[in-house]
């Protein structure tokens, strides 16, 4: 028996990109895609590259109904707008996968005061499994909600666990300097996003003020048993897709390279989609485009003392959509590589 899903925002880049990949998924039925901007257009003219893959007609969210047909909600709209549809899929009874940030974070008054917005759901907070399946799996096979992690968190997480399970760091001493691709601020028009303005261009943006700042000590700390500071720069790439972030921390005593190598291997040998790269390989989003995967590359630096880690994960992939499908495997008792295996486009 197939599982029916709705996707709630699905013309934004996040909800097409599920439906990508859904559409290719052995136990999925798509049964309604819900759209502002495109209410009563088949979802192929949003998207032509899905022609023949999806027949649905983009449709006005009627929550109630969508709700009655469906048993897995995924919702990919902007900050606020989640709450209303987990209150009422909780009373209902049916399982929430939400893209955006709404119950990323535990404490209310942090959510409020980096998104300047009321969190209209508090009671939900403590139900809600924050769902990076590689640090949070058993909890996210119990879940109805479930909080995807931000692109950028997904890449610094994955990339210091090893290091904050093990004690191995000074957790005052983390830096963590991300770069993306456009898509990662959405379809939206903006002028920050336009051609001429991203094309042979870099450059930093939210320095020290970006919201997915407590996101990230928020994980790291739960990681590491204690409170984390992190300084956290992100860049805008002139690329479509993909995230690269460089990872600095202090090693609390030193380490062979040899030594490091072998605990990250360790740490991610179960993980289907995390790979830890030889020795002097170090990830490219090329490597990563289109995949759920995420490449890790481990470098001691022993002349200062530290640890340098580079993350590579496609954003729209493990970063937000294909992370979304893993956790929906996960929840619905599937193998969680289900529609998402498979090896990068390249070149």
């Amino acid at each position: 028996m197939s599982i029916k899903i709705s996707i709630i925002g699905a013309t934004g880049y996040t909800g097409a990109e599920l439906v990508r990949l859904l559409s290719g998924h052995p136990e999925a039925e798509l049964v309604a895609l819900t759209t502002q901007s495109y209410v009563d257009m088949p979802f192929w003219e949003v998207y032509p590259h899905l022609y023949k893959y999806n027949q649905l007609i983009a449709e006005k969210m009627d929550l109630a109904r969508l709700l009655d047909q469906s048993d897995v909600l995924f919702v990919a709209l902007p900050h606020g707008h989640a709450m209303p549809v987990a209150l009422e899929a909780a009373r209902r009874g049916k399982v929430v996968i939400d893209l955006g940030a709404d119950f990323r974070l535990n404490d209310y008054r942090v959510y409020e005061e980096w998104y300047k917005v009321e969190h209209g759901a508090r009671e939900l907070l403590g139900t809600a499994v924050y769902g990076l399946p590689e640090v949070n799996r058993e909890a996210v096979g119990k879940a109805s909600l479930v909080a995807n992690p931000g692109c950028y968190p997904t890449s610094a997480i994955l990339a210091l666990a090893p290091l904050l399970k093990n004690k191995l760091v000074n957790l005052r001493s983390i830096i963590i300097d991300s770069k993306s691709g456009v898509s990662g601020a959405g379809r939206g028009l903006s002028l920050g996003s336009h051609f001429s303005e991203v094309n042979q261009n870099f450059k930093a943006y939210n320095v020290a003020i970006h919201r997915h700042t407590p996101e990230i000590e928020q994980e790291l700390g739960k990681i590491a048993g204690e409170a984390v500071t992190v300084s956290f720069t992100p860049h805008l790439l002139p690329v479509t897709r993909g995230i690269l972030s460089t990872v600095y921390a202090e090693l609390a005593s030193p380490l062979r390279q040899e030594e490091i190598q072998e605990i990250f291997l360790d740490y991610y040998q179960d993980e289907y989609f995390v790979r830890v790269l030889p020795k002097g390989m170090l990830p490219q989003i090329k490597w990563v485009a289109g995949t759920n995967h995420c490449d890790l590359g481990v470098t001691v630096d022993t002349r200062t003392g530290r640890v340098v880690v580079i993350s590579a994960i496609d954003n729209l992939v493990k970063g937000a959509s294909g992370q979304a499908v893993q956790n929906m495997n996960i929840v619905c008792g599937l193998p969680e590589y289900t529609a998402l295996a498979g090896p990068a486009l390249y070149p």
